[in-house]
């Protein structure tokens, strides 16, 4: 029984790393629309209307993040985008990571260096899913020699 125990927990780990890598992208989606909602429903439009602004301000985050990363020509605003983008999924990482490493280890400082691990990883890889979704730049399409 304690085998399987020990299986249930290395799967939900490798679940929820799993989870934080491929959400990391929408961190700061996730974060201006839950700000925002909190702010909507503060300043009196209830629960539905706190949620329903919300959720259109995460979505018109990412939407308006992924095109200008995608189409703005000047390389300093594609790396603004980045650096926000990825930055938050950086503290997230490290969040999670640090999450996980207080109930795996004791001491402070080897949890400390795995969630700076973890916050460098899961920035590193919501960096390279951005740049993985926006298109080549004109002139650098492949060809191919056939």
């Amino acid at each position: 029984m304690i085998f399987l125990n020990i299986l249930l927990v290395v799967g939900a780990i490798g679940f929820l790393c799993w989870l934080v890598f491929t959400l990391a992208v929408y961190a700061l989606p996730l974060f201006i629309g839950v700000t925002v909602g909190l702010w909507a429903h503060d300043s009196g439009a209830g629960i539905v209307g706190g949620l329903a602004i919300g959720v259109l301000a995460a979505g018109a985050t990412a939407i308006l993040g992924q095109l200008i990363f995608a189409f703005a020509r000047p390389l300093w605003l594609r790396l603004v985008v980045a650096v926000l983008f990825a930055g938050l999924a950086a503290v997230a990482g490290y969040a999670a990571t640090h999450g996980i490493a207080k109930h795996l280890m004791p001491s402070e400082g080897w949890q400390m260096a795995f969630s700076i691990f973890g916050a460098i990883a899961v920035g590193m890889t919501a960096l390279f899913r951005m740049a993985g979704a926006a298109p080549p730049e004109p002139g650098m399409e492949r060809t191919s020699d056939a």
